[in-house]
């Protein structure tokens, strides 16, 4: 992904060769700064380069993101149907420039972005929010997730996770998941199964 990327260049310019297995271990899994890998934890280096990271990141968001095949087909599906949200843990600011020009915001109901809630994903907290700011309780809810930390997270709250590893999570361990599925195409059949 694009995170990887941005990580990744910066990395490189202090001679650190960030892997994806690295980037899907340190950082969708254990939910640690890639900037660990650093030899010289100079407090103020990690700082600059985070900028610049950040900066690299929005860069490569505004070039354009590609809708991962299917999203879209899904979400026409249960549009006006259900009510549907995204809990995230991206940052305000780089969830607007992924959505920008998606087209895919106007589905949504609601979105909860990292400022929006305490505890970072694997805790529950984004998960129990959303839930209480509409209204909803466990068993009125189906998460679809792509990492472990969400999953995690949701299935903490009580709530039922698809799970739809992508190229970089795929790495994860989804025991928490109530099912794994290959495709965001397969969402539709397992969310109709649960009724």
């Amino acid at each position: 992904g694009l995170y990887f990327q941005a990580g990744h260049e910066v990395l490189a310019t202090q001679g650190v060769e960030l892997t994806h297995r690295d980037f899907a271990e340190q950082s969708l899994q254990k939910g640690l700064s890639v900037f660990d890998f650093l030899p010289d934890q100079n407090a103020e280096l990690i700082e600059e380069l985070r900028l610049k990271r950040n900066a690299r990141y929005s860069a490569l968001l505004a070039e354009g993101v590609q809708v991962v095949d299917g999203v879209i087909e899904t979400l026409e599906t249960f549009h006006g149907r259900v009510q549907m949200g995204i809990v995230t843990g991206s940052r305000r600011d780089h969830f607007d420039i992924v959505h920008a020009k998606t087209d895919l915001l106007p589905f949504f109901d609601f979105v909860l972005a990292r400022e929006d809630y305490e505890e970072a994903k694997p805790h529950p907290d984004a998960y129990l929010k959303a839930m209480r700011l509409h209204g909803l309780q466990p068993d009125d809810c189906v998460v679809v997730e792509d990492s472990e930390r969400g999953c995690v997270a949701a299935a903490a709250a009580g709530l039922r996770v698809l799970a739809v590893p992508n190229a970089l999570s795929k790495y994860g361990d989804f025991s928490s998941a109530y099912k794994i599925l290959n495709s965001v195409r397969d969402v539709v059949e397992e969310i109709e199964k649960l009724g």
